[in-house]
């Protein structure tokens, strides 16, 4: 069975149940990156017309790999308890996985007093919704699903990967 958060685990409210901004002052500056994926599903048509760079709006996996970037850069203004990090790098990978699937992975490294797990996770995300705007016009069926964080490192916690099925 799992164990439900309390209040005082979730580190996002303070002692009377509201939203805060944690402070992360005491917090010692080290090297953090995280790592998320989402996966984008679609016709093999649609699949063939990606990977051959020939979609009407131009070059999807160029234009869906600054839009990751871009994304992580702006975390902060999107979620509304985010701390704006100077992150240091950020880098979008894509794999076509099968005749209907490519995987998008984002990978954010920053020194900073706090995690860049929500920076990957938006970087991820919005590739993947950058691909399925670019090529809506010709699959409105496109999925987009297991957006998830595979691993992180840095910080009191320390690393955490996650077991893939």
């Amino acid at each position: 069975m799992k164990k439900r958060a309390t209040k005082k685990q979730l580190t996002h409210l303070d002692s009377r149940g509201q939203a805060r901004m944690v402070d992360v002052a005491a917090k010692a500056v080290t090297v953090r990156i995280a790592v998320a994926e989402a996966r984008v599903s679609m016709q093999p048509a649609t699949l063939k017309v990606l990977k051959s760079g020939s979609a009407k709006k131009g070059d999807v996996l160029a234009v869906a790999r600054i839009a990751g970037i871009q994304a992580a850069k702006k975390t902060s203004d999107l979620i509304p308890l985010c701390h704006p990090l100077a992150l240091s790098s950020v880098t979008i990978d894509f794999e076509f996985a099968s005749a209907r699937t490519i995987y998008i992975r984002a990978t954010v490294r920053c020194e900073g007093k706090t995690g860049v797990e929500m920076e990957a996770l938006t970087a991820a995300s919005i590739s993947a919704l950058t691909i399925y705007d670019m090529l809506k016009a010709i699959d409105r069926g496109i999925t987009i699903d297991r957006l998830r964080l595979l691993e992180k490192s840095g910080g009191k916690s320390g690393p955490w990967r996650r077991t893939l099925p």
